[in-house]
């Protein structure tokens, strides 16, 4: 019982710190926890305390992966408080969680799945008078599937409840049928009072936990102040051996934001953009309008992101960001070999901080860079 109470107490203690501050959701996070252990009715322990704790990592903004450690120490149902307990678990696995809704949303539902090992150890003397053995079973496979939710308190900061079924082939260890429970002193067959049971197990496992994203959260420079329209200098004097200098055009494309995580393979740009809508597709007539009124001028149609996800899927991202206004500009009358692209440069050119919500919408962009 000590043991499982400083497990649960610094499990909790590891997962209060660092609310409010900034997650990056291709970091490694902690994921502390603790519930209960419901047995198999075959196993013949009661329902015990059950701690765990993981380390953790997002494969892409859906789907996490945790390597994780469990414990709990379990009474017989023929035994007593003063007993203490007699039926250890110890589980190592590899999960997956599988999350539904978008990032940013307070609620995510998942289903999980999970592969890994579980060892037993089998106390056959601990409440027998000045009597103590205990036996081992050795490490048997088990899977598990469950369901849960998560809700992000903070950026950083988020809590799970979770439901799961772990199948357990347990043919090592030994269930325990204890005799000689009036503290008299046990006969030798009392003290090898363990008889085989059946090679697998199904128990319940309900937890509630958080996780502490602890990579990242590094805000990005803030952008230099931008003058859109900057007073033009007074032109020279005029002279026959001065040409007047063309006046200069400038296009900027900062207003063209997406939504999160599109546009998906195959999507259109209108549906992928922003809302509202119309002040993107605005802006984008405008700067097909000056492309229009300056034949001569060449461009760059660059894509970028946030920082959630991982860099492959951010560069294919940026990439699809970039051909759709790309194709829009074809599409209204400029001539292909006057742009350059289209380009994505995936979450490596932040334009604002990635630690807020607010910041990352302005880096999910395209940008027009004009080539001399």
């Amino acid at each position: 019982m000590k043991r499982n109470t400083l497990f649960a107490l610094i499990a909790l203690g590891l997962g209060g710190v660092g609310v409010a501050q900034a997650q990056d959701y291709s970091s490694w996070y902690l994921a502390p926890r603790i519930g209960a252990d419901v047995p198999d009715s075959a196993r013949t322990t009661k329902t015990s305390l059950y701690a765990g704790i993981g380390i953790g990592t997002w494969i892409n903004p859906n789907l996490a992966l945790d390597f994780e450690y469990g414990i709990n120490n379990a009474d017989f149902k023929n035994s007593s408080p003063r007993n203490g307990h007699q039926w250890e678990s110890v589980q190592l696995d590899v999960a997956g969680r599988y999350f539904f809704g978008e990032i940013g949303s307070g609620w995510r539902p998942y289903v999980m799945g999970a592969v890994g090992a579980v060892r037993h150890k089998a106390y056959s003397g601990s409440f027998l008078a000045d009597s103590f053995e205990s036996r081992s079973g050795g490490w048997d496979p088990m899977a598990a599937l469950g369901i849960g939710v998560q809700y992000n308190i903070s950026d950083r900061l988020s809590f799970r409840g979770e439901v799961a079924a772990r199948y357990d082939h347990d043919n090592n260890s030994l269930n325990v049928d204890y005799i000689g429970q009036n503290g008299s002193t046990p006969t030798p067959a009392a003290r090898a009072g363990f008889t085989h049971s059946k090679s697998g197990f199904t128990d319940g496992i309900i937890t509630v936990g958080l996780t502490y994203s602890f990579g990242g959260g590094h805000a990005a420079p803030a952008p230099a102040a931008r003058q859109e329209n900057p007073p033009p200098a007074p032109p020279p004097a005029p002279t026959r051996e001065t040409p007047t200098p063309p006046p200069s055009v400038a296009i900027d494309l900062r207003g063209v934001e997406f939504k999160f995580d599109h546009p998906k393979p195959g999507e259109k740009l209108i549906p992928s953009l922003k809302a509202p809508t119309a002040d993107s597709v605005a802006i984008l007539d405008q700067a097909v309008d000056t492309l229009k009124r300056y034949p001569n001028v060449r461009v760059e149609v660059a894509g970028h992101t946030d920082a959630i996800g991982s860099d492959a899927y951010n560069q294919k991202l940026s990439e699809r960001r970039a051909k759709g206004v790309y194709d829009y500009l074809v599409e209204h009358g400029i001539d292909r070999s006057r742009l350059d692209g289209p380009k994505g440069y995936g979450k490596t050119q932040p334009i604002d901080t990635n630690a807020t919500a607010a910041g990352r919408q302005r880096n999910r962009r395209v940008e027009f860079k004009v080539e001399n």
